[in-house]
């Protein structure tokens, strides 16, 4: 088994991580069965927010009388301490515990500091002198506010996108932050969805020994499958190197992570999926992207607002309106049965 420390918490884990975003689209018993069969398989990190609807609920029941067992990182994307505070108490309630391991600021556009002006990060400190949380962290999509969150030497640990897609710009903030004694949580670990070789994201990540994977899940066939790495952990070799080389020539450059940040759009558009339509229909086959929902979805596209507001908030500075033309253009042509 694989494990990693996440630098000065002393957190030492297996290297696989339970990204609990998903488990909020089934149902609480679905939910409770597989987190619980996670801990069951050796998994003993999960990772939560409270905006991630009843995520944390789901733990709470899953896990309740099992606290000594498990870590949880949770978030708040709070911009006042009136609404740090509330999170956190809703949190802990949630959760049915009295500590959240990591305690992390939710994408934040700027990095918390002491004598900000917010207070956020004096409600961490707080929080921690009260024995509410262990330890504080913040997450990111941004690459200047993470970097400054390193510098910092405020935070334990940085949770960032970070997959075989990766740049070379993400590479140097992995190694920056295990040089600072930080851990490294990677988000987006499968791009999405994106990444569909789940063994060659696995052997990318474990060249790296600070960085912990969250593996989004919300089915047991896809926790089986990183269950088997528990004892079997894949190793970086050439046919796995090829896999990465093919699908970093495809997906490289403007492409849309799906992170969401961009919503919600005052046209209706689901954009965090329709702007990357095409190639989640050829990366991720199903039915369902066919559909007569996601058709009227897709072509809500033409009802765009051109406000530019999706524009401004994606993190990775992309033309998103673009994006949305061009995918549904591809879409019309895969229903008119001149692609795919």
């Amino acid at each position: 088994m694989d494990k990693v420390t996440l630098g000065r918490t002393g957190i030492t884990v297996s290297k696989n991580g339970f990204g609990a975003l998903p488990v909020q689209r089934v149902s609480k018993e679905e939910g409770v069965r597989i987190l619980r069969a996670a801990l069951a398989g050796g998994i003993t990190f999960f990772d939560t927010a409270r905006a991630y609807t009843d995520s944390e609920e789901k733990l709470g029941l899953a896990f309740g009388g099992m606290r000594d067992k498990i870590y949880i990182a949770t978030k708040t994307a709070a911009t006042t301490p009136e609404g740090f505070w509330k999170d956190l108490e809703t949190s802990l309630k949630m959760l049915q515990t009295n500590h959240i391991d990591i305690y992390q600021f939710h994408n934040p556009a700027f990095c918390p500091k002491p004598g900000d002006g917010s207070g956020l990060y004096e409600c961490m400190v707080a929080a921690k002198e009260q024995g509410k949380i262990r330890h504080i962290g913040i997450t990111n999509h941004r690459l200047a506010v993470a970097e400054e969150a390193v510098d910092s030497g405020l935070y334990e640990t940085l949770q960032f996108p970070f997959c075989y897609l990766a740049t070379d710009a993400d590479i140097r903030l992995a190694e920056k932050t295990k040089a600072a004694g930080m851990g490294f949580l990677a988000m987006k670990s499968l791009s999405g969805g994106l990444i569909t070789n789940a063994a060659a994201a696995y052997a990318f990540a474990a060249q790296y020994d600070g960085v912990l994977p969250i593996w989004g899940v919300q089915r047991m066939a896809e926790l089986e499958e990183f269950l088997a790495f528990m004892d079997a952990p894949p190793r970086m070799d050439e046919s796995l190197r090829a896999v990465i080389e093919k699908d970093r020539a495809e997906l490289m450059g403007d492409f849309c992570r799906g992170c969401g940040y961009c919503m919600p759009c005052p046209a209706a558009i689901e954009i965090n999926n329709s702007a990357r339509m095409s190639q989640l229909i050829r990366r991720s086959p199903s039915a369902q992207w066919l559909s007569p929902a996601w058709q009227e979805k897709m072509l809500r596209i033409e009802n765009c607002l051109h406000c530019g507001r999706c524009k401004s908030k994606c993190p990775y500075g992309l033309d998103t309106p673009a994006l949305l033309a061009k995918n549904l253009q591809d879409y019309k042509e895969i229903l008119a049965g001149k692609a795919l």
